[in-house]
């Protein structure tokens, strides 16, 4: 309180004295920090001043330096005057003569365009053709793509790390592909890794597949050690470390025994894909199976990847266009798909996982639509029939009671 009621007194008489004063004060302090006797200059203009001893004297001093600013204004006729006015005039000349050189040039670049055109092709065409041919383009692009994830983890600003982070990882995904297809042009190369993933050398897999899955796996652990607090990444690393290890040749033979723990009933009318897709899941619950039983936090995020990938193949398998013309792994299907996103959200309950939580409510609530209109195609072609108003009117009912049931269930659980 005492500090401040100085203070307070400083600035009620340094705001009492007037201009004359206040150059005074300043005058006195330039002479004091340049080494010079002060009493004589002081005892001059003492009397301007009402009475304050030397301490205040200098307290209001030091805060008129502090806080002013000369502004120098030269005499009139001076040779500094002189000077400033021919700094000016200079400065105008140095814009007039760019302007005027940036006019010529354009000119000059109109009239010999194109003697330079075809200097430049003519001596730089096959520089360019080297530069720019698919093969060492696709190789610059993966040193763009490496730079891109190597620096972009160093972005401050979350979109734009983001954005530069995905475009560094789909150029070292799609350029590494290149490579080990050899094949240079995207729709080429793309065309090869479709049918690559059912070709009869495994080789081919493992080449087009596997080993690109393999180094954006790598480049996603290295972003998610450099910035964990992304935790989208995880979701991302799980895809591709699920596509690098499942296009390994020993799935395909592993394949055969894995998907019918979800098919059990045989049907040799299913597509193949799906065949695959149970494979996958069956591979992926496991996984979510050890990782729980391991009940550590250090897991948690990459659990939850894999139960927001889970939700999504359980949703596709018991999907009534997979099952034409056999209906009991339908059924079958729907028993576990239930069964599944019922046990996931006691887990993330259980646990206070909301992210868990929350892809068992959302996977409910889009299995809940799906099985209402595939309950009318049933009988009907819900689309062709006369009343699909109706049912559309209904769905529209459904998902409002949904919403509904959402906000029961989380004010029952959280007390919301």
């Amino acid at each position: 309180m005492y500090a401040k009621t100085t203070s307070d007194s400083i600035n009620v008489k340094l705001n009492s004295l007037n201009s004359e004063q206040k150059n005074v004060l300043y005058e006195l302090t330039v002479l004091k920090k340049n080494g010079f006797e002060t009493e004589q200059f002081w005892t001059k203009h003492k009397s301007q001043f009402p009475k304050f001893d030397d301490e205040v004297r200098d307290q209001l001093a030091s805060e008129v330096f502090a806080n002013s600013q000369i502004v120098y204004t030269p005499p009139k006729d001076s040779a500094i005057q002189f000077w400033i006015q021919a700094q000016s005039l200079a400065n105008w000349m140095f814009y007039l003569s760019a302007f005027i050189a940036i006019c010529a040039i354009i000119a000059l670049f109109k009239r010999y365009w194109n003697l330079l055109i075809d200097f430049v092709i003519r001596h730089l065409a096959p520089l360019f053709r080297f530069l720019f041919s698919p093969v060492l383009l696709t190789y610059e692009l993966l040193i763009a793509g490496a730079f891109c994830v190597y620096y972009g983890v160093s972005v401050e600003e979350f979109v734009l790390r983001t954005v530069v982070i995905h475009v560094g990882l789909c150029l070292l995904w799609s350029q590494t592909t290149a490579i080990f297809a050899k094949e240079y042009f995207i729709k080429k190369y793309i065309f090869k890794v479709e049918n690559n993933f059912w070709a009869e050398s495994p080789w081919e897999a493992v080449k087009t597949i596997s080993l690109p899955g393999l180094f954006l796996t790598l480049a996603l652990v290295y972003v998610l050690c450099k910035v964990p607090q992304d935790v989208f990444y995880n979701y991302e690393i799980v895809l591709t470390g699920i596509a690098t290890i499942y296009a390994l040749p020993f799935w395909r033979t592993l394949e055969k025994y894995l998907y019918p723990i979800l098919f059990p009933f045989k049907n040799d009318k299913r597509d193949r894909e799906i065949n695959s897709l149970g494979g996958c899941t069956v591979i992926a619950l496991t996984a979510v199976v050890v990782l729980i039983l391991q009940d550590n936090s250090l897991f948690y995020n990459v659990i939850s990847a894999l139960i927001s990938l889970l939700a999504i193949s359980f949703l596709i398998l018991s999907l009534k266009m997979n099952y034409r013309y056999e209906f009991r792994n339908y059924y079958y299907l729907q028993f576990v798909t239930v069964l599944f996103l019922g046990l996931t959200f006691l887990y993330g309950f259980s646990y206070h996982l909301n992210e868990i939580v929350w892809f068992s409510l959302i996977g409910t609530s889009v299995y809940i639509v799906i099985k209402y209109f595939e309950i009318f195609s049933f009988f009907s072609d819900w689309e062709r029939s006369k009343v699909w108003a109706w049912k559309l009117l209904g769905a529209a009912a459904l998902l409002w009671l949904l919403a509904k049931g959402i906000l029961y269930v989380s004010k029952i659980l959280y007390g919301v």
